[in-house]
């Protein structure tokens, strides 16, 4: 892989993984409703998830899809009407340390992970990680070299939306109506994240 590739690779993955999206605006809300510690389990599964998916459609998992294509229209609808859970959980939530939050669970890493399989804008993102920077010349190495890249730029890129979260939640805490109306912009963020998704099954 060039040079060149290599920096349009790095210039993708951050884009794609630091834009708003599902799992961003999860994460802001997490960090936010239970600080960023306690928040790492779901950055860690945001990225193993989207690695795995790497692997398995760089190794033509996605052509069980092509062949039974209601599979990936089932997928479309659970991650929609679990988006929509989400979103009413999180416009509910209070800010750190808060009762509701004390009763509540952050999202596991192996929540997160399985996830990516639910959500479009990890498909979208592998796809085009795959089509675009995995040339077919050794190809199982381009592939390893996409995830390295991919891991290297996006965790962190992930990891500070949930610092951002953080952040403003201890900004906020004294003046709850205000974490709430956090909580409840990042819910109707959420659920506008599924236009593209509503879109698709049009």
């Amino acid at each position: 892989m060039s040079v060149h590739l290599l920096l349009a690779l790095a210039a993708f993955s951050f884009i794609a993984s630091a834009t708003p999206g599902p799992n961003n605006i999860m994460l802001l809300a997490s960090g936010a409703t239970f600080g960023f510690r306690r928040t790492i389990p779901h950055v860690l599964g945001i990225i193993a998830g989207l690695s795995a998916m790497i692997v398995l459609v760089g190794l033509g998992f996605d052509a069980v899809f092509r062949a039974v294509p209601v599979l990936y229209t089932v997928l479309q609808v659970a991650g929609g009407a679990y988006l929509l859970l989400l979103a009413w959980r999180i416009a509910g939530a209070g800010g750190i340390g808060g009762d509701a939050t004390a009763r509540a669970q952050p999202i596991t890493s192996l929540g997160a992970a399985a996830f990516q399989w639910i959500n479009p804008k990890a498909w979208v993102t592998v796809v085009a990680l795959l089509s675009a920077y995995a040339p077919e010349d050794h190809y199982l190495r381009n592939v390893a070299v996409v995830i390295g890249v991919f891991v290297a730029v996006a965790l962190p890129s992930v990891a500070i939306w949930a610092a951002f979260g953080t952040a403003i939640a201890r900004r906020l805490d004294e003046r709850p109506e205000r974490i709430r109306a956090v909580n409840l912009g990042a819910a109707v963020l959420l659920v506008l994240s599924l236009a593209p998704l509503v879109l698709g099954l049009e």
